[in-house]
């Protein structure tokens, strides 16, 4: 039986750890190209298009996180993938502490959580997040893309990034997009879960990102036991399209030592 979701895998062959690259709302799994482009010589790298986006299946009404993280889960069992590094940026972070929660330090090897977060909903959240999902089932993609590209990456950000990040964000499906903020307005806590975690975490995060600033990283990296922080400077909320040298350079610091420790 083929996949439900859609994906990309480059599988080199070698004993490294493989790779799997979560993206975030409302993206898709393109918006991973240039790490793709940097890794999958060398490693095994996985990144799927999530349920609802990208060419995956949508399934309209209320998609958690939780099934997001089952989908991964089935995705990599399919694919004969034992133990990975998980990365997700934004809710695609979430998405790999809820694949953390669910594998266990057994399979996931090491968490990169880009540009996330891991305070539960809040009560004006909730609210804001399912009312936005009825203005994208009532009016569509495009004046959402274009009220929030300005927040999604610098103002100095190259033409074709923001044009890549633009074309993600219309080409999505409103009933998909709408289906996980049903989802993530009822968000669990994360905090704890990290505090436990037994395996080594990179915290990643642009200077400049408004939607989840500098000091949600720093939250995180405080609980975590063991966890290296990297502030990219001259990015916002997608340093890895943004700044992707620098972004590159200290994931695949991480990926050498979670190599060493596999």
């Amino acid at each position: 039986m083929p996949p439900f979701l859609a994906y990309d895998d480059n599988d080199p062959h070698t004993v490294r750890t493989p790779l799997l690259l979560v993206h975030g709302h409302p993206f898709d799994r393109t918006m991973w190209h240039p790490q793709q482009t940097a890794f999958a010589a060398t490693r095994r790298v996985v990144a799927p298009d999530l349920r609802g986006y990208g060419t995956s299946p949508v399934t309209p009404g209320r998609t958690p996180l939780s099934r997001f993280a089952a989908d991964l889960a089935e995705l990599l069992d399919t694919l004969g993938v034992r133990t990975c590094v998980v990365a997700g940026l934004s809710m695609g972070g979430q998405i790999a502490m809820e694949c953390y929660d669910r594998l266990g330090p057994e399979r996931v090897r090491g968490l990169v959580l880009a540009d996330t977060f891991a305070d539960p909903e809040t009560p004006e959240g909730r609210r804001a997040r399912n009312a936005m999902a009825d203005r994208l089932l009532r009016e569509g993609m495009r004046g959402y893309a274009d009220e929030v590209l300005a927040k999604m990456v610098a103002p100095d950000a190259r033409p074709d990034v923001k044009a890549h990040v633009h074309r993600m964000m219309t080409a999505t499906h409103p009933e998909g997009a709408a289906a996980a903020l049903r989802g993530r307005a009822e968000r669990p806590d994360y905090r704890p879960l990290l505090a436990k975690a037994t395996v080594p975490a990179l915290v990643v995060v642009g200077a400049d990102d408004e939607y989840t600033p500098v000091s949600d990283a720093e939250a995180m990296h405080a609980l975590l036991a063991d966890s290296t922080l990297r502030i990219i400077d001259g990015a916002s909320h997608m340093p890895n399209l943004e700044r992707p040298a620098e972004f590159n350079r200290a994931l695949g610091e991480f990926l050498a030592r979670a190599d060493e420790e596999s």
